[in-house]
């Protein structure tokens, strides 16, 4: 097959010219032609990346994963099917820097099963919040998934390990460009009596904890610090106190439950 000749003008390239790229690839292993289509489509991959990071620290390894799911659909892209390159090279590269995403940018190991978990228990969140008109308990959840309970306190526990955005950071509003951050858009509910109710509860219930399992609490959900930051004031490692956190979550269910 003869060389495949590359143009400058790559903003103008046709679809049968890049289908011809393709297949000179794919058959003769091309590299000009291969080139031709990573100059031509790189400034799209760069912006798919760049909607997934907006701008943070990992954008260029996020558009290093994109090239490689650009290099991956010129490989597996079906020439005989009459759609447009692009069908197939979008949702390719954005699955390549989802599963980037989804294994590679934790503060903490992390096993796959509890990431895999996550964006179900968000989505179910989401779902019974519409059904209940509230937001639904970890039971909830957990019956709704047909999970165990613990895996769902799990993956909500690491989650907080996942590199959170702030609330400053700034997000577009509109097509116009014009931007606004997260605090501005998350809600404000006015939780005062339920908080009320629920604190004369806690003190009610807390008594069956043991004074470790207490000091873990206060220090985790009272003083919102991280597992691994309540381990090195209390002298255990960041897994103790984990199983610590999910032994005493339980006993105050127990204990709740037995008080309704």
């Amino acid at each position: 097959m003869t060389k495949t000749k590359g143009t400058d003008n790559y903003k103008n390239v046709s679809q049968e010219t890049i289908l011809k790229w393709v297949k000179a690839v794919q058959q003769d292993d091309d590299q000009m032609a291969k080139t031709y289509l990573v100059e031509h489509f790189q400034n799209l991959v760069e912006s798919l990346a760049y909607k997934y990071s907006k701008g943070q620290s990992h954008h260029e390894d996020l558009v290093q994963v994109g090239m490689v799911g650009l290099l991956g659909s010129i490989e597996r892209f079906d020439t005989s099917f009459e759609r447009k390159f692009e069908a197939f090279l979008v949702p390719t590269v954005i699955g390549e820097i989802k599963r980037y995403l989804r294994d590679k940018t934790w503060s903490v190991h992390v096993p796959r099963r509890i990431k895999e978990l996550g964006p179900k228990i968000k989505k179910a969140n989401d779902q019974l919040t519409n059904e209940l008109g509230y937001s639904p308990s970890v039971n909830d959840i957990a019956e709704y998934l047909e999970e165990d309970i613990e895996n769902v306190l799990e993956a909500m526990e690491m989650g907080q390990s996942y590199n959170a955005l702030s609330v400053d950071h700034s997000i577009e509003a509109d097509k116009d460009g014009s931007t606004v951050t997260l605090l501005d858009i998350m809600g404000n509910d006015d939780s005062g009596y339920d908080l009320s109710e629920k604190r004369l509860m806690l003190q009610r219930v807390l008594p069956v904890l043991s004074d470790r399992e207490r000091e873990i609490i206060q220090y985790t959900y009272i003083e919102n610090l991280s597992q691994k930051e309540t381990g090195e004031k209390i002298g255990l490692s960041q897994m103790h106190v984990s199983r610590l956190q999910r032994s005493a979550i339980k006993k105050l269910k127990e204990a709740i439950a037995n008080e309704q």
